[in-house]
């Protein structure tokens, strides 16, 4: 017969599951620091040696990382998604931008039609929150701070959705857009009516999402990001206007 007998698992690798999950589904998020030894150890009820064992496998599976004098931390996954090479030739090529796009646009429509789904009322709340504080720093003058928000928005959606798969692979894309690999989040709120029209379209995917109206969070999504295509694409052809103008007075100057 093929059975064997049960043997009781270790509590390292109860840690170690535990952690792994805590990882897997977002909650534990690249970078973030652990408890110190002692706290962790009596949070999760086994004794230090086994923490230390559940430590140093997460760390061989790339997953932990220590600093020293520093603590335990969450290891930078992320970018391993794309090599370097590939980074610095999306930074390169406007063609990107607008695929970058493209993907988003499928990825979080469908995301949010899935988020007006299986959302628990918690995910809900924290858009709402997150949505209240877009609110508030859309009257400030600078943008940083509602560019800012729009990423956290964006992301709360995904985590909504319940795909570890996709919120591993939206958070590596969003960390490149952090980054400004892509554009500068802040080009599309420099302008105080698109920041208006920018702030109600998030409005509607809110909307949508807390009468968890599936089909309605996907369209709301899909204007909003067809809308920062527009705009950058506008951005773009301006910015190449005012340097075909600049060559031109340059030009007239130099003829007296």
């Amino acid at each position: 017969m093929p059975f064997q007998k049960v043997e009781p698992e270790k509590l390292s690798q109860s840690v170690v599951r535990q952690i792994e999950g805590l990882i897997l589904r977002g909650i534990l998020r690249p970078g973030e620091r652990l408890p110190s030894e002692r706290d962790l150890a009596e949070r999760l009820g086994v004794s230090r040696p086994s923490l230390r064992e559940a430590v140093a496998e997460l760390q061989l599976a790339g997953l932990l990382t220590t600093r020293a004098g520093a603590g335990i931390y969450v290891a930078e996954v992320l970018g391993s998604a794309f090599s370097p090479a590939l980074v610095r030739l999306f930074e390169r090529h406007d063609e990107a931008v607008n695929d970058y796009l493209a993907f988003r646009r499928d990825l979080e429509a469908l995301a949010a039609e899935r988020a007006a789904r299986r959302a628990s009322d918690t995910d809900l709340t924290v858009i709402d929150t997150i949505f209240a504080k877009m609110e508030a720093a859309h009257q400030k003058r600078d943008p940083a701070d509602e560019a800012r928000l729009d990423a956290e928005f964006h992301m709360a959606i995904i985590e909504a959705s319940h795909n570890v798969i996709m919120l591993h692979m939206m958070r590596s894309i969003f960390d490149l857009l952090r980054q400004g690999v892509f554009y500068n989040r802040q080009v599309v709120f420099r302008q105080k009516t698109t920041r208006g029209t920018l702030l109600d379209q998030h409005r509607a995917i809110r909307d949508a999402l807390l009468a968890r109206d599936p089909a309605g969070a996907r369209a709301a999504v899909e204007n909003h990001l067809d809308f920062v295509a527009r705009a950058l694409d506008d951005d773009r052809r301006t910015q190449r206007n005012e340097a075909v103008a600049r060559l031109r007075i340059a030009q007239e100057d130099a003829r007296g």
